[in-house]
């Protein structure tokens, strides 16, 4: 394999793959040239190809990336590549600093699921994960895609394989996000249902569906409302309280000291989506702020680049930033001009 610039070295390098294999190409370059596509969104770069020649034109910087991703997919591409292997690959290297963590803090930790393959793919979601195993309340903040959820899932299922607990409990707040639960169809439980399917979605994926339909029945899994946590004790178990961004202080007070002997708990929620009502302060802010000291409690605070859905889901929360940060700039300006 080959790299040289063409033009400005800035600009636009030339790759050359070798040896040739014609059906490793086309793997590599997918239906349509799907996974070309995925790539240059990925790193906002242009693919020119013409058999085994590959033009990458760009910033230096992401042509660079870009020509090991390449590299890379074509020495994986003996069989098919699904779009998943490359948006996760990019991912994976985009955020190389998690090779590292070995020589700082330890390996990544290794999870005992359905899925060998699972692992931390950004420093915070290693950092993540070590929180976990290493606290018995860890929270874990930040925008959609960043793997708050399945990750804490994930650990549920590995510590309940490990017989570390004897049930997984997994529960949200019932907040409607602009629809009114009367308004759905059905009885109460099939009227929550909905607001706890990506909680059933993560242990399908990690656990099968007969063998987590098995446990259900047994009790040794349990998915309820947060409303449905009053008065009880959970020992020995591993409890997740996912979109805590929609509790309120009363209601997050009542999960922590829910928590029993041998249990482990761990509190998800993105705090730019609160679905409350205008006025009504989030329990998972508060928390953050109150707990912030307390020994034996972890905080992992995920960032944009921790997203590991599509490439653009990355590029949407940043634009959100900007937005909320220029409207918060124009405030600041309106009041001070106010003021004076």
């Amino acid at each position: 394999m080959t790299v040289r610039s063409v033009g400005a070295p800035r600009q636009a390098i030339e790759l050359l793959l070798s040896p040739v294999n014609n059906r490793q190409l086309a793997n590599l370059c997918g239906a349509l040239d799907e996974n070309l596509r995925q790539i240059e969104t990925a790193l906002d770069v242009a693919i020119a190809r013409r058999g085994e020649r590959f033009t990458l034109r760009g910033e230096a910087a992401q042509t660079a990336v870009a020509s090991e991703a390449l590299q890379r997919f074509y020495a994986q591409a003996k069989n098919a590549l699904s779009i998943d292997e490359i948006q996760l690959g990019l991912i994976e290297l985009l955020n190389r600093p998690v090779r590292n963590i070995s020589a700082s803090g330890g390996a990544a930790p290794a999870l005992l699921t359905r899925k060998s393959e699972l692992h931390g793919r950004t420093p915070r979601q290693v950092e993540y994960l070590k929180h976990i195993q290493e606290y018995d309340i860890t929270f874990g903040t930040g925008p959609a895609g960043t793997g708050k959820t399945y990750l804490a899932v994930a650990s549920a299922v590995d510590a309940f394989e490990r017989e570390l607990v004897q049930r997984i409990v997994l529960t949200r707040p019932a907040v409607e996000a602009g629809e009114r639960l009367g308004f759905l169809p059905g009885d109460l439980a099939q009227k929550v249902d909905p607001y706890l399917r990506p909680l059933y979605d993560a242990l399908y994926d990690l656990m099968g569906f007969e063998r987590v339909g098995k446990l259900f029945e047994r009790g040794a899994i349990e998915i309820a409302p947060l409303a449905y946590m009053r008065g009880r004790t959970l020992n020995h178990a591993f409890i997740i309280l996912d979109e805590a961004q929609n509790t309120t202080p009363e209601q997050m007070k009542m999960f922590l000291t829910r928590i029993g002997i041998g249990a482990k708990a761990v509190v998800t929620g993105d705090v730019t989506q609160i679905d409350l009502q205008r006025g009504q302060k989030s329990g998972l802010i508060e928390a953050r702020l109150i707990l912030r000291e307390v020994r034996g409690i972890a905080f992992t605070e995920f960032q944009k680049e921790d997203v590991v859905r599509h490439p653009l889901v990355a590029r949407i929360v940043s634009a959100y930033e900007a937005h909320s940060a220029a409207l918060a700039a124009v405030d600041n300006a309106g009041q001070h001009a106010e003021s004076r």
